[in-house]
């Protein structure tokens, strides 16, 4: 709403003036419409002026203008005030249109949260505020609305879009057991869903909390503009007193020439254009990245994101996907693959181990007749009954039969890899070996690459022993890597690599990251990583892409290279602007045009950041 009055008001101004200075001259309506122009133009720059040098105690820019406006007209020059009053609130009204661009990201946000739910009771359906529900709670999720909390499906197959939280087009295929967020859309079917976290603590809310704060956090930049501020008025007002009461006393200037010299240095001095270089620029760059799932919890962060020298990755669930997958099946020449795996999905399809459940899911598409009789063994593996036949699927020291040589020499090879081994025997031989290891992601391997063409040096801190570290480094692209590392380690290791490399960035999504990602100078989450992980961090990859991590730095390297080029352009068009006009080749209304001109178009330029 401000926004729109704000520019109305600024417009409305514009029209005054040109109905003035085409239609009006020297009569009493020209100064009554001048006097509206000054007063709808410039009441809320002025009013926000006003009250600031009240509550701060210090001038500002604001007041730098109404001071030069008022001079303006009291040397008569009414259409250059006007003209400076109309300038001034339109870049005020863009520069209110960029936080409110920004702002509207949220309130999009906002919007895709549900307000009601179907709960399923004993009594039958209930609808009840989101607010109300409770982990363990069954809501039923109809095709078409959105789902109101994060939840495992208990009953339904259908297709999610997850474009709110991830940014993905491609509506995701789910299942029972599988997981889904809230304000995502279920596309094509009945679900009913158990919640797992309550309305406050859902991944959605969580990015919105994300979004308040990188909006109220402001940058090393902004900081240092702001202080910059008021000394710089101060000086200012001294320069417009000393041009007004010594080039008299010392030179052929008239009081009357002075004092219009000095209303321009007024206007032109001000350091509006300075004062605009970075919010929008940086409200852009947060506003993009969260619409490409990138969320930064402030301009702070970004602006160092752009400075990273070298970037530690946690492996397991950061570099990998965090869960084992089937990378090798070896089976005894003679043995019926079809069958062997049809087996091993009858007995692991009833367990809940990680290695378990990856066998199962390999093995899957050969899922027949169920085995009976089935035991866990803990620390060893499984055993149960197929068509009368016992079988075992677990470590090497849980095998009865020997290995055949063929089996055994792959099955080391495998281990020397740093995969893990699962055998499976029968009543009379070994007939399988499974290896498994907890697979990189797919894009890890080119966001590796694009850090080190930028100049990034990247390192991997992992807990895991010395041969899965050496897999998974060199499978990355990682030359240089610490196995074996506790969570303490991890936090030493990054004050040891701040020292060697200078900026630094973390990316972990595991509690015992969490040390290591407060550690960092910018601490990096995946988006499906833990709570504490999500918390600590300066920056979350919703979309849990580490290719998002390069188009990140990229974002904030580009961010820092508009506000440079907004600092840059906005001193030297001050400065040659008081060139000018100490050497009496500037007008009044140029001046305005020059210096209000420069405010608008460094706006602008930040507002290129939203492309």
């Amino acid at each position: 709403m401000k926004k729109h009055i704000e520019l109305n008001a600024a417009l409305f101004s514009g029209l005054l003036i040109l109905l003035t200075y085409f239609y009006l001259h020297e009569t009493y309506a020209e100064f009554i419409l001048y006097c509206f122009a000054y007063l709808i133009g410039g009441f809320f720059k002025a009013k926000e002026g006003i009250t600031e040098t009240i509550i701060d105690r210090k001038l500002n820019v604001e007041m730098l203008m109404i001071l030069a406006a008022i001079g303006a007209a009291v040397i008569g020059h009414w259409l250059e005030g006007a003209l400076l009053i109309f300038i001034f609130a339109l870049s005020g009204a863009l520069e209110t249109y960029t936080e409110n661009k920004s702002s509207a990201e949220l309130h999009a946000l906002l919007s895709l949260q549900p307000n009601e739910a179907t709960r399923l009771t004993d009594a039958g359906n209930e609808v009840v505020p989101v607010d109300q529900l409770q982990v363990d709670d069954r809501v039923v999720v109809l095709s078409g609305e959105r789902i109101p909390a994060d939840g495992i499906i208990t009953k339904g197959i259908t297709c999610i879009d997850e474009s709110a939280i991830t940014g993905e087009s491609i509506p995701v295929t789910k299942t029972e057991g599988d997981e889904v967020f809230a304000g995502t859309v279920n596309s094509s079917a009945v679900l009913e869903i158990c919640v797992t976290k309550p309305a406050k603590e859902t991944l959605f809310q969580q990015i919105i909390s994300m979004v308040e704060t990188a909006q109220s956090q402001k940058s090393p930049a902004q900081h240092f503009i702001e202080r910059f501020e008021g000394p710089y008025v101060k000086t200012v007002l001294l320069l417009v007193l000393l041009l007004f009461l010594v080039p008299p006393i010392i030179s052929t200037w008239t009081f009357t020439e002075s004092f219009y010299r000095a209303m321009i240095l007024l206007v032109v001095a001000s350091p509006c254009a300075l004062v605009a270089s970075v919010m929008p620029a940086t409200l852009s760059a947060i506003s993009k990245g969260a619409r490409n799932g990138i969320l930064v919890k402030g301009g702070t962060h970004l602006e160092t994101l752009g400075k990273v020298k070298a970037v530690a990755f946690d492996k397991t669930g950061s570099l990998t996907v965090g869960r084992p997958s089937v990378t090798d099946f070896v089976r005894k020449n003679n043995a019926d693959s079809s069958v062997i795996l049809e087996i091993a999905y009858a007995i692991e399809s009833q367990s809940t181990h990680p290695l378990a459940k990856a066998i199962a899911a390999y093995a899957k598409t050969h899922a027949a007749e169920p085995a009976v009789q089935v035991k866990d063994i803990a620390g060893k593996g499984m055993d149960g009954v197929w068509k009368g036949q016992t079988w075992r699927i677990g470590n090497a020291s849980f095998m009865h039969n020997a290995i055949e040589e063929h089996v055994a020499e792959r099955s080391r090879k495998l281990a020397d890899s740093g995969k893990s081994l699962v055998y499976m025997e029968n009543e009379e031989e070994v007939v399988a070996v499974f290896a498994l290891q907890d697979t990189i992601r797919p894009e890890a391997e080119a966001a590796i690459r694009t850090l080190t063409k930028q100049g990034i040096a990247t390192l991997m801190l992992t807990g895991d022993n010395e041969q899965t570290a050496h897999a998974i480094a060199k499978e990355a692209g990682i030359t240089t890597y610490r196995a074996n590392c506790m969570p303490e380690e991890k936090a030493a290791a990054m004050k040891e690599l701040e020292s060697s490399y200078g900026t630094i960035a973390m990316v972990g999504d595991g509690i015992n990251d969490a040390p290591a990602l407060a550690t960092a100078q910018i601490g990096i989450a995946m988006g499906n990583g833990t709570d504490a992980a999500l918390e600590t961090a300066d920056m979350v990859l919703i979309k849990n892409d580490l290719g998002k991590l390069t188009d990140a730095i990229k974002l904030s390297r580009r961010m820092r290279r508009v506000i440079k080029q907004n600092v840059v352009f906005s001193v030297a068009v001050i400065m040659l602007l008081i060139i000018a006009n100490v050497s009496q080749a500037l007008g009044l209304p140029l001046g305005v045009v020059g210096h209000e001109g420069s405010t608008i178009l460094v706006i602008l330029n930040g507002l290129r950041l939203l492309r």
